[in-house]
């Protein structure tokens, strides 16, 4: 009886769904009484199974509860180039078969006010400019220098830089990251790694230590959570087997100089055939470029340091003649202050001494003097090892790509500006802008790779304004948007401001602008032709002048692009376009910047610097 009596009162408290109600009244004495006794049996049912379930789970639950948490760990990938993403890729790949939970993330998809919440952060970062961070990370740093930078003091961080020590300022935003994040109360974890443009050793020697601290301070891990955080592999993309270890063998089909006889710059406009190459890009990207020496250029070298050139060294585990090292595998044209410095030790001559006696002094030299220009004025007798050791591993160039390849199909564009100088009263060339001018011969060979540049694209709708702000050679991307926006019949304005010295000389792609707008496609254009005048107007000029229509174009979400020189033309426009949106705006300079940033986070406003 009291079975019965308790029974009742706990499921009367049980409402069951209005439409079952309805359906119970329909049924009978009968059939009420047999779906009671089918209930019932199918609630036992299920009761037994649960309690199996859960004793044969029991075991496995206790260890768990045993398992500390995994390290939660982020990596940043700040690149410009592509080198840091490959490393921090390789990072992620090394630490994501132990049990720690890895997050890799491009800085421009970084939200900064999240470095708060990380315990533990690595960063892979490159350097541009003047010792600048890459553009991707620009708010990222923006905001751990600003005001509202947050107290780090429960992370533990990382930093590899990557640079060219033949510039100033080496490795100089990794420096500045490395310093910043102790300043808010961070911890390293090692200290920090700067590499050279022969990177790949280092690198991997630190991606090693960090592995290797990280598994330590993991060491209580099993294997459940192992199987847990295993599978955060790379995500898997279709590419072509052609890449910058393995570059494509394409075709030169036509080179074409774009700048008048009588103008200071030589352009040339260069098309590649990449038939059968399986590769693709889009606008934004850039060609890789693998090139060879000038052998005039070797034989100088060689000269110089009195060698004949059949004197063997070994380099990359193949022994080869010094002249087949230096026109394929080793860095002539640009100077370096392991050179300069490695040569003052051997030859011990005061004058050059005095070259290298500090930081300054190097960095004005090598700017000043190229690698043979030292080996002339300081003649010397070197073996082939010795001259070998002072030189670095050659590097390909990046060229933006100037084609939409919806437009050309297999071959690919470049703008490419052929670097050409004097020195001590010879005209001397850039390594790979003059082999792709002088030395290649049209139907001839080049090798290429795709550097893919997500930090460079086009509005995924179409309809939305672009505004294109480039300087000499920073044209070639503008071509390759405009050219898909016109292959896509896109409905997005397209505004272009352009600088260059003079008009009848180097209106780069003149013809085609011309026709773009004729067909709709160019929809507003200002030129800056800063020789053609007294007063010298540039492209930040410009922008000033039309302040009021680039904030027009900004309330209707226009994109904003800017290619060109980094350290001047680039710095100059960032000022203007901060000037137009306070001005317009009604804003400070702070707001200003604050908007201009905002703009940089959802990719409003990207560049494409050098």
């Amino acid at each position: 009886m009291t079975i019965e009596k308790t029974a009742p009162e706990k499921t009367a408290n049980i409402a069951l769904p209005p439409d079952v109600t309805e359906r119970l009244a329909a049924l009978d004495p009968l059939q009420l009484a047999w779906l009671s006794g089918y209930c019932w049996s199918e609630a036992q049912s299920r009761q037994n199974r649960q309690s199996a379930v859960s004793s044969a789970l029991t075991p496995v639950a206790s260890a768990v509860q045993t398992v500390l948490e995994p390290l939660q760990v982020t990596i940043i990938s700040a690149s410009q180039t592509g080198n840091a993403r490959k490393v921090a890729e390789q990072l992620k790949a090394k630490l994501a078969a132990t049990a720690l939970e890895v997050n890799l993330v491009a800085a421009a998809d970084y939200k900064p006010k999240n470095i708060a919440n990380e315990k533990v952060l690595l960063l892979v970062t490159s350097t541009q400019g003047d010792g600048e961070p890459p553009e991707e990370a620009l708010s990222l740093y923006k905001f751990l220098f600003g005001k509202k930078a947050p107290n780090l003091s429960q992370t533990e961080f990382a930093v590899l830089g990557l640079g060219d020590s033949s510039y100033p300022d080496f490795c100089q935003a990794g420096k500045d990251f490395d310093a910043k994040l102790v300043e808010l109360g961070a911890t390293r974890l090692c200290d920090r790694q700067d590499c050279d443009l022969d990177y790949q050793a280092l690198a991997d020697s630190w991606i090693e230590q960090i592995s290797r601290l990280l598994q330590q301070k993991n060491q209580t891990q099993s294997a459940v959570v192992t199987a847990q955080t295993g599978g955060t592999d790379l995500p898997s993309a279709v590419r072509s087997v052609y890449n910058k270890e393995n570059p494509f063998a394409a075709g030169l089909s036509l080179r074409q100089k774009i700048t008048a006889r009588g103008s200071e710059k030589d352009v040339r406009h260069l098309e590649i055939d990449l038939s059968g190459s399986g590769l693709h890009y889009q606008p934004g990207d850039a060609l890789g470029v693998w090139f060879n020496n000038d052998p005039a250029l070797v034989e100088e070298i060689l000269q110089a340091v009195a060698l004949n050139g059949d004197e063997k060294v070994h380099l990359n585990g193949a022994e080869i003649s010094i002249r087949e090292a230096l026109i394929n595998s080793l860095e002539i044209t640009q100077n370096t202050p392991h050179f300069v410095k490695g040569y003052a030790d051997l030859v011990g001559n005061s004058e050059l001494n005095q070259q290298v006696k500090s930081a300054v002094a190097i960095q004005h030299y090598i700017q000043t003097t190229p690698i043979i220009g030292v080996l002339q004025a300081y003649p010397f007798t070197l073996s082939a090892e010795q001259l070998l050791g002072l030189l670095r591993p050659l590097t390909p160039r990046l060229y933006s790509i100037a084609s939409a390849q919806e437009e050309v199909g297999d071959e690919v564009h470049l703008t490419v500006g052929v670097l050409r100088y004097e020195h001590a009263g010879k005209i001397r060339s850039g390594g790979a802008s003059s082999y792709l001018a002088d030395r290649v011969e049209e139907d001839g060979e080049v090798r290429v790779f795709i550097e893919h540049n997500d930090n460079f694209r086009l509005p995924h709708d179409n309809s939305t304004p672009i505004i294109m702000i480039g300087s000499g050679t920073g044209i070639a991307p503008f071509r390759a948007f405009v050219q898909q926006r016109a292959a896509q019949q896109a409905s997005g304005k397209n505004w272009l401001i352009f600088g260059n010295q003079h008009f009848t000389d180097d209106f780069l792609y003149q013809i085609e602008w011309q026709s773009f707008a004729k067909d709709g496609y160019l929809h507003k254009y200002h030129f800056a032709w800063s020789r053609d005048q007294a007063e010298k107007i540039y492209v930040q000029h410009k922008i000033r002048q039309e302040a009021a229509a680039l904030w027009q174009w900004l309330q209707q979400g226009a994109h904003i692009y800017v290619c060109g020189d980094a350290s001047r033309m680039a710095k100059d426009v960032e000022q203007a376009l901060l000037e137009a949106i306070s001005e317009q705006g009604g804003l400070s300079m702070e707001e200003a910047d604050e908007y201009l940033d905002e703009l940089r986070q959802n990719k409003r406003y990207q560049r494409d610097v050098y």
